[in-house]
């Protein structure tokens, strides 16, 4: 199915019966509706959101997210679940805190504003 044809998903009792298949990049934000069939994995959402086409630098195997938490390809999902591609980080966050650290910068609590 065509990511085309996944956006025009049917409605039941005017609820939608679709999952929505993100993938960020650090300038913009991709965002496809796939319909709702049973059974549907995550893995599969993926596949059929077109996304993997459309961005092929996405890493696999793919690591993927529902609202943040992580899943894997097999998870299956209801209407209106959110699955999300995940991409490598860039920097070790525990390295870019040292770092800070190491410049002076704060970690941690603000300072109070006056």
């Amino acid at each position: 199915m065509s990511a085309e044809a996944s956006r025009g998903a049917e409605q039941r009792g005017g609820e939608k019966t679709v999952v929505e298949v993100v993938y960020a990049l650090p300038e913009e934000q991709h965002i496809v509706e796939v319909a709702l069939t049973p059974g549907l994995t995550a893995g599969e959402a993926v596949r059929r959101s077109g996304l993997l086409e459309a961005y092929p630098e996405i890493e696999r195997p793919l690591v993927l997210g529902l609202f943040g938490e992580p899943i894997g390809e097999d998870r299956p999902l209801a209407a209106g679940d959110r699955v999300e591609i995940t991409r490598p980080l860039t920097r070790d966050p525990r390295d870019s805190r040292r770092q800070r650290v190491a410049r002076g910068g704060v970690v941690g609590k603000k300072p109070p504003r006056r």
